[in-house]
């Protein structure tokens, strides 16, 4: 997949939009969310260009594996290696940009 110019997250991965890096690597990037949900919200996202997490895995499991890894990392020098992994997927489940990432919540104790 490539990338698109339109795209938020294709955008804050290609650095013309600033973002607080967290993790960085030949496939993946990991930012600070904007509008934290927790006390640690990172957004985990391929830097390949996929609408949601079904056509990742459809079309890149591996990737989609590395970013639970990435996940668990995050998780694990943040807040002793437990968190919330959560995709949303569709406009009516709460995706408002059109790039999977993963949202990875951890540093606290987590609500129900």
């Amino acid at each position: 997949m490539s990338e698109s110019n339109d795209c938020l997250f294709c955008r804050i991965i290609a650095g013309e939009i600033p973002s607080t890096k967290v993790y960085e690597d030949d496939t993946t990037y990991a930012f600070a969310d904007i509008n934290p949900k927790a006390k640690v919200h990172v957004l985990v996202v391929p830097r390949a260009h996929y609408a949601n997490v079904a056509e990742l895995a459809a079309k890149d499991p591996a990737e989609l594996a590395h970013i639970v890894k990435v996940a668990q990392s995050i998780a694990d020098e943040k807040f002793h290696g437990a968190y919330r992994l959560v995709f949303n997927t569709g406009l009516d489940a709460g995706q408002t940009v059109f790039h999977v990432h993963a949202h990875v919540l951890t540093g606290e104790v987590l609500d129900e």
